[in-house]
């Protein structure tokens, strides 16, 4: 009897724990959600965040210029805001005319004196919709160009004489359709809206698929830039033609590197951010002077504001695998943008693979700011040593035959320059390139012809002139 009534109480007590294991389990998974939402008190949502940066160029029309740049094919449509900053707005208009008169008349090696005193620079944030970090970085850059905010340590004058012969070119949010999708919910969503990776669609290496390709977070298009906005954004590369390009995501912390240190009986993480220089498609950097000096540069910002702790290298060689199609790799190879960058500025390791928004974005007040502004430092250094780390004439001196574009992407860029400062007025413009482009192919078309028919005719009068002679 006394055993009977102790397995009895045994069993009693184990079915008592299992129970309250399980309500304790159930209550926690009631009241814990499996990922991290949006902290809406941190982020700004996609629709404030633009209304903020236009409200921020109204204040400062002196020194800031907003545009929106709408484009789209087979029914989808997209929209992308750029805004300039430039101290002198008239100057730089002025010699945006006189670079686009050069660039046809390719006389820029004997006048590159005067052309190109203003160092250019030019920054895509967003093109992936689950890094919202990266968009409130650039706000956060805009609102320290207009003098609205300021780094700790840096005063007016200093930050004035910076930037005085500095022009920057700043894309918040490429790929708004793709943070729209985000903000409904699909927190892990990085494509645009109809499922295209906007840093796979470009034309270097494009459509090259790894062994570890994953087709639904890498879908690179149907073709090169078959999407709208990277057609916009090549077009505002080829118009703008900057020194430096910096593209700027986050979440490659994580995907990076990890330290973990044992000190003094306490586990402490590291975690080390990515400053990457091309190439993405390949394992290697590039050869030469320039690929120096863009090492030279990451060095400096490592240095200043990553603690020695950022990795530095190519993105290909350093990520762990090869990325086909990227906007870097453009920029490098066919823009020849002397200094093209890819920044990941945060991630978060502790966070799951489902957890996206806690993997790519900050989620606390305290490290929200940090990250803002030592990253938002780290670009004021790059404006301020930028000029110096590379000559500004570099442009200038690449051979004529490197520059070269086709006339479509030459016209397309020029128009999109001119519709956007003058609207409406540039229509019948548009309309007289176009037949300036017609007219231009069929001029060359003429031209081969002729020296073809020139050609044959030399041919059949030697001919004719050699049977003649007698043997």
């Amino acid at each position: 009897m006394g055993g009977s009534f102790l397995l009895f109480s045994y069993l009693l007590s184990v079915f008592a724990s299992l129970l309250s294991f399980t309500v304790v389990k159930a209550d926690s998974d009631l009241t814990r959600p499996s990922f991290t939402p949006i902290n809406r008190d941190l982020y700004h949502s996609s629709d404030d965040l633009i209304e903020q940066i236009k409200s921020l160029v109204h204040r400062h029309p002196d020194k800031l210029t907003v545009e929106t740049i709408k484009a789209g094919n087979k029914g989808y449509t997209s929209e992308i805001t750029v805004v300039t900053y430039c101290q002198s707005r008239k100057e730089t208009d002025d010699k945006s005319k006189f670079r686009i008169l050069l660039l046809i008349y390719d006389l820029r090696l004997v006048i590159a004196g005067v052309l190109d005193r203003l160092f250019i620079v030019f920054q895509s944030f967003g093109q992936h919709g689950r890094e919202l970090i990266t968009s409130e970085l650039a706000l956060r850059i805009l609102s320290i160009l207009s003098e609205e905010q300021f780094l700790p340590k840096m005063d007016r004058a200093s930050l004035n004489g910076t930037l005085e012969n500095v022009v920057i070119k700043i894309v918040p949010m490429e790929n708004l359709n793709g943070r729209k999708l985000v903000e409904e919910g699909n927190l892990c969503e990085r494509r645009n809206g109809r499922g295209v990776d906007l840093n796979r669609n470009w034309s270097v290496d494009w459509g090259k698929k790894e062994k570890d390709y994953d087709p639904y977070e890498e879908n690179p298009g149907i073709a090169p830039f078959s999407e709208p906005e990277t057609q916009i954004m090549r077009k505002l590369a080829i118009s703008f033609d900057p020194h430096i390009w910096v593209n700027v995501h986050s979440g490659m912390e994580v995907g990076c590197v990890a330290y973990m240190l044992q000190l003094n009986s306490v586990l402490l993480e590291l975690t080390i951010a990515a400053l990457f220089m091309p190439y993405d498609h390949k394992n290697r950097t590039p050869d030469g002077l320039p690929s120096q000096q863009m090492r030279l540069l990451l060095e400096e910002l490592n240095n200043v504001h990553c603690h020695k702790r950022c990795m530095i290298g190519s993105g290909g060689g350093s990520v762990g695998y090869l990325a086909h199609g990227t906007a870097t790799d453009y920029m490098y190879d066919v823009v020849r943008v002397p200094m093209s960058f890819t920044f990941e500025i945060y991630g978060d390791n502790t966070a799951t693979l489902k957890d996206c928004f806690k993997m790519f974005n900050p989620v606390d007040h305290t490290t929200f700011k940090r990250v803002l502004n030592d990253w938002s430092a780290a670009f004021f250094t790059i404006f301020k040593l930028g000029p110096h780390q590379i000559d500004v004439h570099s442009k200038a001196a690449v051979s004529s035959m490197d520059k070269w574009v086709s006339i479509d992407e030459y016209f397309d860029g020029y128009l999109m320059g001119r519709r956007n400062r003058y609207g409406k007025k540039m229509e019948v413009l548009e309309v007289g390139m176009q037949e300036i482009r017609t007219y231009f192919r069929l001029f060359l078309l003429s031209s081969v012809l002729l020296l073809f028919m020139f050609c044959s005719r030399i041919s059949k009068t030697g001919r004719q002139i050699v049977s003649a002679i007698p043997i």
